[in-house]
């Protein structure tokens, strides 16, 4: 698992007080492994900061056409912090009449390592690194039109890219050894547990099935505790009140474990630490919780 990274007062925010300031708002944000340096996306181009928030390199990749839908390009480190996976929208760029590309840049520079066409219209690309330190799970979303899922792998000299056969799962986490991954169904109605890489499905649970009556259903969030316990988030209204609630699944035999309390508000709010505990980013501050 790379670093998280979280935007707050114009810095970019690392477990363990590590802060990184920006001139400008990102949209999308990663810290390398070593925490010597971030990268953050603006309207126009991926940025690299160091700790003092000295720029290292500039990739400069133009406007969006379509302001609004909220159109973002996508960055995150490899696990070895030499390399920074880069989604650029080009389907929405005013330069560009293509499909989305898929990029490694050298991390030290900035240079193109390698690219690759993706086929896809997308709004934004959330990228997962597996813990093999060579794959990385791209997912894609195009809005009502569906959510497509890729695995890349980079080999040092080309990027090889391979598409999973279904455009109605978003990706949600990794197992903290790799060997499985779990996604929700674009229109929130169930989770599914994937072997990796090839993605088949080794336990899936309908929202209804953790003891709901009524209009509920599965915000694309969660993550894995351990290698046994996965969490998913159910989310519903009280009138106008929203509501959502952290449910606990083993993994293993599928089994129901309840509620447990997150510690935020925020369904998206959870980063999972994958040894039992998960942190919280409130306030400018990362904290630590356990069961």
């Amino acid at each position: 698992m790379t670093t998280p990274a979280r935007y707050h007062d114009g810095a970019v925010h690392a477990p363990g007080g590590v802060t990184f300031p920006v001139a400008a708002e990102p949209g999308e944000e990663a810290v390398a492994p070593d925490l010597t340096s971030a990268v953050c996306t603006t309207d126009n181009e991926l940025v690299c900061v160091d700790r003092a928030g000295a720029v290292r390199w500039r990739h400069a990749f133009g406007e969006f056409r379509e302001k609004t839908y909220n159109v973002r390009a996508g960055c995150a480190f490899s696990l070895d912090g030499k390399a920074v996976w880069f989604f650029r929208p080009d389907s929405m760029g005013e330069w560009n009449d293509g499909d989305d590309t898929w990029h490694v840049l050298d991390a030290a520079t900035g240079s193109v390592l390698a690219s690759a066409d993706l086929g896809t219209s997308g709004h934004g690309g959330v990228q997962h690194v597996h813990p093999n330190g060579t794959d990385v799970l791209i997912d894609v979303g195009e809005g009502q039109d569906g959510s497509f899922l890729f695995r890349g792998s980079f080999d040092g000299i080309g990027l090889e890219v391979v598409p999973y056969p279904w455009d109605d799962r978003v990706l949600v986490a990794f197992s903290p050894g790799g060997h499985h991954f779990m996604t929700v169904h674009q229109e929130q109605d169930d989770v599914a547990f994937h072997a990796y890489p090839d993605g088949e499905v080794v336990l899936r649970v309908p929202v209804t099935d953790l003891g709901y009556d009524g209009d509920v259903y599965l915000e694309w969030a969660g993550g894995y505790l351990d290698a046994g316990t996965a969490f998913v988030v159910v989310g519903g209204s009280d009138g106008d009140e929203p509501w959502s609630r952290h449910h606990l699944l083993d993994v293993r035999t599928g089994a129901r474990l309840g509620t447990f309390d997150a510690h935020t508000d925020n369904p998206y709010g959870v980063i999972a630490a994958r040894d039992g505990a998960w942190l919280t980013f409130d306030d400018g501050v990362f904290r630590r919780h356990v069961r």
